[in-house]
């Protein structure tokens, strides 16, 4: 029965990625051109958004700039990297920003041309306190409830995004803000971050996925300690209990977890895309249900690749002792 209901889900899936493949070619068309973005109220060319330093940091008190996506170009094309741009917040998870968040992860998921996404943050020191409380307080007991679930299936959808996604916690990641970095594949920390679950602090519990995702990530004895007693660890506690993959030196600009992740999607980047996203679909799917399940479910995804024009690129590339280029086909 495991296997039947792992079958049929896998199925389901495959169906809505080829539809949406079918639909992305459009979409990722009219992506193609030149792009401009919204920078403190004023058009950027991609250029000066690709910048790292803390020059390229430029803030604005419009709450449309609580959110920043850049599609690099160049050799980066296919790399999205998502801002969080609310730095008097502490970029506090607000109503707003999780309305900003689910337009621009509905367009990522869209957009066959996208190939890694990058989550980090666009002001120094913070990757993301949690829920805006300020916010929180003005709200009625009745709205609390709706407002945590459209951020927990928020963070659902990021979980659920087709292609490699990276957090890059530059800073403090707490509560709903460790919980997004969670739904990501891949953390880098800087190891002077600290990351923890600590709504019991405020008498409440983990609410957007932070009880089912930290103990899959790091043990369920470890995720208790930590969230019974709302601890906050640092990067390199975080690396050594499997919390992030890398712990990385900050440097003087703070952004030096963004640096290594963006490293990490350029190695991404030149490989097989609908390989990558067959192979994410199979690991995920395959670690919720036994081992003949995700065999079959492996061997479902294989065939998914087998018919594509990429796999005989790649084996031409093999062949003829160059570098394969591959368009997603």
């Amino acid at each position: 029965m495991a296997a039947l209901v792992g079958r049929r889900t896998l199925v389901q899936l495959l169906r809505l990625q080829a539809a949406e493949r079918d639909g992305a070619g459009r979409l990722g068309a009219a992506c193609s051109g030149s792009r401009h973005y919204v920078l403190s109220g004023k058009a950027a060319n991609a250029s000066a958004l690709n910048r790292t330093g803390p020059a390229s940091r430029q803030y604005s008190s419009d709450s449309k700039d609580d959110l920043r996506v850049r599609y690099l170009d160049g050799e980066d094309a296919g790399i999205v990297v998502v801002g969080l741009n609310r730095p008097k917040a502490k970029n506090a998870i607000s109503k707003n920003l999780v309305k900003m968040m689910y337009e621009a992860v509905e367009d990522i998921k869209k957009n066959n041309k996208v190939r890694s996404v990058i989550l980090c943050s666009l002001a120094p020191g913070i990757f993301c306190a949690g829920a805006d409380l300020k916010e929180r307080a003005k709200m009625h007991q009745s709205e609390v409830g709706p407002f945590v679930s459209k951020a927990r299936a928020l963070i659902t959808e990021l979980g659920n995004l087709p292609m490699p996604t990276i957090a890059a916690i530059d800073g403090a990641a707490l509560g709903g803000g460790l919980e997004m970095a969670l739904a990501c594949d891949i953390r880098i920390a800087a190891n002077s971050a600290k990351m923890g679950l600590v709504e019991t602090k405020l008498a409440i519990i983990p609410g957007a996925g932070g009880t089912q995702r930290l103990p899959r990530v790091i043990g369920i004895p470890q995720a208790k300690e930590l969230i019974f007693a709302a601890r906050a660890v640092d990067g390199a506690e975080a690396c050594r209990l499997g919390l992030v993959n890398h712990s990385v030196e900050q440097n003087d600009s703070g952004d030096a977890a963004y640096l290594r992740a963006l490293a990490l999607a350029r190695e991404i980047n030149p490989q097989g895309p609908i390989a990558i996203r067959m192979a994410k679909l199979a690991i995920n799917q395959g670690m919720e249900v036994d081992l003949s399940t995700g065999l079959a479910i492996e061997e479902a995804c294989y065939a998914q690749v087998i018919p594509t024009k990429d796999r005989l690129e790649g084996l031409a590339a093999f062949r003829e002792k160059r570098r394969p280029h591959y368009k997603g086909e």
